[in-house]
């Protein structure tokens, strides 16, 4: 069964891929904002009217939150480390968060132009309890389009 014209995606199957390579399937993505700045200006029209217009100006940077069940994904643990480091060199990637439908096919990309974790927490940990353990990461980027 495909989607037909006007069916409203899920957000059950998602993914992350680093430098156009699959890193991880994600539990969770929040935060996902594109915003840029407004430009208003003034002019007066040949009758002497006052106008005013507004036109888009410089995208801003951003940043999302990405849950992960923690596992031993070596690109994605990498990345991590790379960026806690401080190892810039090795830590600005390109990542996307790939957004798949009931078929596993992509129908939504999020493309994050130098990319780099900053900000990483691991959900407690618990003598007896028998929960999956999760990593929280907050990815910050410099540029991000939609596809």
């Amino acid at each position: 069964m495909t989607l037909q014209p006007g069916d409203a995606l899920t957000s059950h199957n998602f993914a992350l891929n680093i430098d156009g390579v699959f890193a991880e399937f994600l539990q969770e993505v929040s935060n996902i904002e594109i915003e840029q700045d407004v430009i208003e200006f003034q002019q007066v029209t040949m009758g002497g009217l006052r106008k005013v217009a507004k036109t888009p100006g410089v995208q801003k940077a951003g940043q999302i939150t990405v849950v992960r069940g923690m596992t031993e994904s070596p690109a994605f643990t990498e990345w991590i480390g790379s960026s806690v480091r401080g190892d810039m060199a090795n830590a600005r990637k390109n990542a996307t968060v790939v957004m798949n439908d009931h078929q596993n096919n992509p129908v939504k990309e999020w493309n994050m132009r130098n990319a780099w974790c900053s900000k990483m927490s691991v959900s407690a940990l618990k003598v007896g309890e028998a929960a999956a353990l999760t990593e929280t990461v907050t990815i910050t980027f410099e540029e991000i389009d939609i596809t």
